[in-house]
């Protein structure tokens, strides 16, 4: 077996960066954790060591075998085979089952046999069952994966209590992107709006093998108690839009949605000049009819 470059593998080696991201996550005996991207367990040791209960997502069928070899026996450990998205729009239903977590909109089943089908990926095998209540994700997560994983679980899952993980530099920059920086997006919104986002640690390319190309980081989303907006979902949205045309003047962007500049707001504008503040009080204007 080889890290496979499709899956996003690098994995993380340097056992003092995995202990400073679960130490920040500040995990207790019992808890349930997400762990997207195991790999061969690594991370996933330390928080079973840590009486974690461990729901880990893997798509590679090697690595599987190695997690199930490795962790054959423990209670505290399930492993959800196949991909953890469902489409870009939704976590895979065989992983909010396995955490007991209802699926946007819906509610969480899976066969008696433990396999439910996900759209036209393959079958996703997850014990049947879960907690039922609130979980923390802590992961080295795959580089095409962490953009789509942390917007969802942001936006839809409430029960997360935060997001404690090793991206790509890049990614990181967006989730704390000021207004007026080529950073800022919807992404940056969203974050700001529904965690306090803070820096962990910067990781050279050496804590990793293989070694990537990109430096990466480790971020930390705590949930605020309180969303800064109550419909984080449907900003989100509203953002996409704006910044879809993000160089243009906000009057032009919402003449395209059939809207009008509220008054109080410079019509000359452009998204990416406007503050969290600004882009919560235009959705509330317009954003939720547009």
């Amino acid at each position: 077996m080889s890290p496979l470059k499709g899956f996003g593998q690098n994995f993380l080696i340097d056992q003092n960066m995995l202990r400073k991201l679960i130490d920040a996550a500040n995990v207790v005996p019992g808890e349930t954790v997400l762990e997207i991207g195991p790999g061969t367990g690594v991370l996933t040791d330390e928080l079973l060591a840590r009486g974690c209960r461990v729901v880990a997502c893997e798509i590679d069928r090697g690595m599987c075998a190695i997690l199930r070899e490795r962790f054959a026996g423990n209670a505290n450990f399930t492993l959800v085979e196949g991909d953890c998205l469902d489409g870009k729009h939704a976590i895979a239903p065989a992983v909010l089952a396995a955490l007991g977590v209802p699926p946007i909109g819906g509610s969480a089943t899976v066969g008696a046999d433990g396999v439910e089908t996900s759209g036209s990926h393959r079958p996703l095998k997850a014990a049947v069952g879960g907690t039922g209540g609130g979980f923390v994700h802590v992961a080295n997560l795959p580089y095409g994966a962490a953009t789509p994983v942390m917007s969802l679980l942001m936006a839809h899952h409430p029960q997360c209590r935060g997001l404690f993980v090793t991206i790509q530099r890049e990614v990181g920059d967006r989730l704390a992107g000021k207004p007026g920086t080529k950073e800022y997006g919807p992404l940056s919104v969203l974050a700001q709006v529904t965690c306090e986002v803070s820096l962990i640690a910067k990781l050279p390319p050496s804590c990793f093998w293989p070694q990537p190309d990109v430096t990466s980081i480790m971020m930390s989303l705590t949930r605020r108690p309180t969303p800064l907006h109550a419909d984080p979902a449907g900003l989100l949205a509203f953002c996409h839009a704006l910044f879809e045309q993000r160089r243009k003047q906000l009057q032009a962007v919402l003449r395209g949605m059939g809207k009008v500049v509220p008054a109080g707001v410079d019509p000359q504008i452009r998204a990416e000049a406007m503050s969290v503040q600004q882009l919560m009080a235009l959705y509330d204007a317009v954003g939720k009819s547009a």
